[in-house]
């Protein structure tokens, strides 16, 4: 498993497994540029049925095109705000619905195994009841390269 992702909404914590990541401080037109991308498995088999997950079974968050002062992240702790000018994040619910994470703090680091990995503290719409609330949330993922098996005949 790559990570965790925790939404705490007020009638339960929603656990999504984190199936692929992405991460890369890109240099452009003379700027480093940060991009993240978390996509979490659409398994369901660790959620009740009843759980309000049942709707949302995967998401995506993305950091997009972010100017960092350097293309070295570890140790870092970056906080990233949308406004109405700059938009550097954005969530997927893979549906119709509409979600926005505010408050990012994303914490750079490496692991026992040397692995970069991200902390990520925001909150988030409440597009579960649609309360009107943002609702915290909290997401620990490694970006670790896949092993790719290919199989022999």
């Amino acid at each position: 498993m790559k990570g965790i992702l925790k939404i705490y909404h007020p009638d339960e914590t929603l656990k999504y497994n984190i199936r692929n990541t992405y991460c890369k401080a890109v240099y452009s037109n003379q700027q480093h540029l940060l991009e993240v991308e978390i996509i979490t498995d659409d398994g369901l088999d660790h959620v009740d049925d009843d759980s309000l997950q049942y709707n949302f079974p995967q998401l995506s968050l993305e950091v997009f095109d972010f100017p960092l002062e350097s293309g070295e992240i570890e140790g870092k702790t970056i906080r990233i705000n949308d406004s109405d000018e700059d938009t550097f994040t954005e969530v997927d619910l893979f549906d119709d619905e509409d979600a926005f994470i505010y408050d990012n703090e994303l914490q750079f680091e490496k692991n026992e195994e040397d692995v970069l990995q991200v902390i990520w503290k925001g909150t988030i719409d409440d597009f579960y009841t649609g309360s009107g609330i943002p609702i915290p949330f909290r997401l620990k993922c490694e970006f670790k390269q896949d092993d790719i098996v290919v199989d022999e005949d």
